[in-house]
C-alpha cells in the first residue's frame, strides 16, 4: 500500500514527519530508523534500566533498550545497547518479535532479543543517560509486571516467559 502524495513536514535529529494523503485523507506519520529492546538474562535474572523518560514526566523502569543507527542490523545494534546501558556482554541471543510500537501514526519498528548467560562488565551510556541498572529475578517477573509502563518492557517480558 503507498499514499497518493507524502510531503516531509519536520526533518528532526531523531526522527522525521511526513504529512501522507490517502484519498481524502491526510496522515501525520512519525518517520523512525527503528529500535531494539533486549531481555538480557544472568545467573536467573533479569536486567532493567530506571531512566527519565521526559515525554512522560517521570522515571520508567524498562528493558535496555536503543534507536539503530544508520546501516546497523538489530541484532548488531541491540548487542551494542546492551553493552552501553548494561555493561553485559556475551551469551546466547535469539529474535523474540518484531514489531510496530505505535502503528496508528509512528512508523517505528521494534525488534525484540533474549540474551541469555550474559556476562557482567562496565556500562558506558550515552552523556544525556542517566540510567540506574535494576535487576528483577526471572521467577518473580509474573508477580511484578504491574510495576511496568512501558509497553515495549511489557512485550519484551511476556515474550520472553511465553518462550522458555
Amino acid at each position: 500500500m503507498k499514499p497518493d502524495e507524502s510531503r516531509t513536514v519536520y526533518d528532526g535529529k531523531l526522527f522525521d514527519v511526513t504529512v501522507e494523503r490517502w484519498g481524502e485523507h491526510d496522515r501525520e506519520i512519525v518517520e523512525h530508523p527503528g529500535a531494539v529492546a533486549i531481555v538480557a538474562v544472568e545467573d536467573g535474572t533479569v536486567a532493567l534500566v530506571r531512566q527519565r523518560r521526559e515525554a512522560a514526566r517521570k522515571l520508567l523502569l524498562e528493558l535496555p533498550a536503543g534507536t539503530l543507527e544508520e546501516g546497523e542490523a538489530p541484532l548488531d545494534s541491540a548487542r551494542r545497547e546492551l553493552e552501553e546501558e548494561t555493561g553485559l556482554t556475551g551469551g546466547t541471543w535469539r529474535e523474540l518479535a518484531a514489531f510496530y510500537t505505535t502503528p496508528g501514526f509512528c512508523r517505528e519498528r521494534m525488534h525484540l532479543f533474549a540474551a541469555e548467560g550474559v556476562e557482567r562488565g562496565e556500562a558506558s551510556p550515552e552523556a544525556d543517560e542517566e540510567l540506574e541498572l535494576v535487576r528483577w529475578r526471572v521467577d518473580e517477573i509474573v508477580s511484578r509486571l504491574a510495576e511496568i509502563e512501558d509497553a515495549k518492557t511489557l512485550a519484551g517480558l511476556l515474550l520472553y516467559l511465553s518462550a522458555r
